[in-house]
């Protein structure tokens, strides 16, 4: 991606963009409470912060889900990781996350009439994986934009601007998704942020779910920007009815959300100690 802009975050910026999360910031019922670093880190950000440079891609395109990319880049074992969900603000729009199997095949009623089901599980899994992660002692937070319909990608509020922000700062973003039911869907695993160099966490996120192309389907938006997409798996079947069971659904977001924060731990493994988690 030469040419690619390099996003510099002064202070005046990062007081502005927090100021504007303070007002719009909205978490749903039963949503953690883990936003607040955010706030805080952005607001820390010196007049003149250094920033991770954006890299050249000149690999070749790939056919089908053949990875092409390492991730090598270590970081320190207090990395901030920031957590979304995928298509929190995105709903009524084009690319409001897929309505799973049980809705758009078999005609069953939503779990939220306001938000497509994937949506749904997206939120749960994410807050799980931040709540089980800071119980391990990883230092993860959850953004949720509150709003769910903004149009503007490039809205300081939406999932894309604060990611975007929080990567160009040496942390960590991931976004969970739920994949497509039946054919349109491609299965799980990790599509690396390829903004900066690849992530050992997205290789141990590969290693655990499987990997995509860096530049899977043209190269999405959210990588580009900085942030990494996790694709549980595709929402049908056996784990969609798991989801869907009042009697197996904690047990279950419980378990995927182990399977990242498993993940998350062996990718800062052998990172360094005592170092900046972020830029400064």
């Amino acid at each position: 991606m030469a040419g690619c802009l390099v996003h510099r975050f002064k202070k005046p910026l990062a007081s502005w963009l927090a100021s504007l999360l303070l007002t719009a910031l909205s978490t749903p019922a039963g949503a953690l409470a883990q936003t607040r670093g955010l706030l805080d880190l952005l607001n820390s950000v010196g007049a003149d912060a250094p920033t991770l440079q954006p890299r050249d891609f000149s690999l070749p395109v790939p056919a089908g889900r053949t990875k092409n990319w390492l991730g090598t880049r270590s970081h320190p074992q207090e990395l901030a990781i920031l957590v979304l969900a995928g298509h929190a603000d995105s709903q009524r729009l084009d690319g409001s996350g897929t309505p799973g199997e049980a809705v758009g095949l078999r005609g069953a009623a939503p779990m939220d009439p306001a938000i497509t089901d994937e949506l749904y599980w997206n939120l749960l899994t994410a807050q799980k994986v931040v709540q089980i992660g800071n119980q391990r002692g990883l230092n993860l937070r959850f953004y949720d934009p509150g709003l769910r319909t903004i149009a503007n990608s490039n809205d300081p509020r939406s999932n894309w601007s604060v990611g975007a922000a929080h990567s160009a700062l040496g942390g960590y973003v991931l976004e969970i998704h739920y994949d497509a039911y039946g054919p349109h869907g491609s299965g799980p695993g990790i599509i690396p942020a390829v903004l900066y160099e690849f992530s050992r966490l997205d290789e141990a996120l590969a290693e655990e779910f499987g990997s995509y192309p860096y530049n899977y389907r043209g190269m999405l938006g959210a990588p580009r920007r900085g942030i990494s997409m996790l694709e549980i798996d595709r929402l049908e079947g056996a784990l969609e009815r798991n989801l869907r069971n009042p009697l197996s659904r904690d047990a279950s977001i419980t378990a995927i959300a182990e399977r990242v924060v498993k993940a998350l731990q062996k990718g800062l493994a052998n990172g360094t100690t005592g170092g900046a988690a972020l830029k400064q």
